[in-house]
């Protein structure tokens, strides 16, 4: 083990011990909560009551976080393709960004819940409309970081690859692209936790009249058999799917495209 790789696992040896410790109190806490007001399982069951639905609950609760999961990844991948695009096309003209952006933020603004039904009616009910949502939820952050990104660039840099006869194509390509990756990770780690809340939402509507099993889904059943213990474990479930998500989302920007992130550092 080298030097330099001692104290970063020492860091992060203390971060999972810190953050162990926040759990262990929160969970002795909410336990304590049920226990000294005598609350009904049906109001607030106890952290061992939700473990116990949990497993019992187990392959149910798999099978939802998968397609959930899939949907989440689906949407956000689209998100990734459309919003890079977009933001390619508002760096090179500035006419276009005054003039689309703003129906950007709109999407961002409009709640999620009003576009859903609309949705269904034009898609149906359908996993095609869970990854719609999940799309519209995602886009903005994605837009909104990658056309910083390309728009970011050191001046100097800019003033060497015209010297150099650089057109704006090669300037985009060479430049502004390898620069703004850096800036696409950090959209999509923001998307990434809405992707599950986007396709979540999606599942309240679209499981509702198919027999389609996200943890929206799930979620929607147990709340109408008052199955307190069960809802709990399937939205720590949710939780665990967005943890996941982004972490693979930073592992790929810390390890597959550590060389792309480094040169937007040199570069922005």
């Amino acid at each position: 083990m080298t030097a330099a790789a001692t104290p970063r696992l020492r860091e992060i040896l203390v971060s999972i011990s810190l953050v162990a410790t926040v759990a262990c109190i929160v969970l002795g806490v909410w336990e304590f909560i049920v226990w000294k007001f005598d609350l009904p399982k049906a109001l607030l069951p106890t952290p061992r009551q939700c473990w116990n639905a949990a497993v019992l609950e187990r392959l149910a609760l798999l099978r939802a976080t998968f397609s959930t999961g899939f949907a989440a990844v689906s949407g956000l991948l689209v998100a990734v393709v459309i919003g890079y695009g977009l933001a390619v096309v508002f760096s090179q003209s500035r006419s276009l960004r005054l003039a689309l952006f703003p129906y950007v933020i709109l999407l961002q603004t409009v709640p999620i819940v009003a576009i859903a039904p609309l949705l269904i009616i034009w898609s149906g009910y359908t996993f095609r409309t869970v990854v719609i949502v999940t799309a519209i939820v995602c886009l903005f952050p994605i837009v909104n970081s990658v056309t910083g990104g390309l728009l970011s660039t050191k001046q100097d840099t800019n003033d060497l690859f015209r010297l150099y006869g650089a057109g704006r194509w090669k300037r985009l390509l060479h430049l502004q692209i390898p620069s703004s990756v850096n800036h696409l990770m950090l959209g999509t780690k923001t998307s990434s936790g809405l992707a599950v809340i986007g396709a979540i939402v999606a599942e309240f509507f679209v499981g509702n009249s198919t027999s389609y099993d996200g943890l929206g889904t799930l979620m929607t059943g147990w709340t109408a058999m008052v199955k307190t213990d069960a809802l709990v474990s399937a939205v720590f479930a949710s939780a665990i799917l967005g943890v996941l998500m982004f972490g693979t989302v930073h592992l790929i920007s810390t390890v597959f495209l550590r060389r792309w992130t480094q040169f937007a550092t040199l570069s922005g």
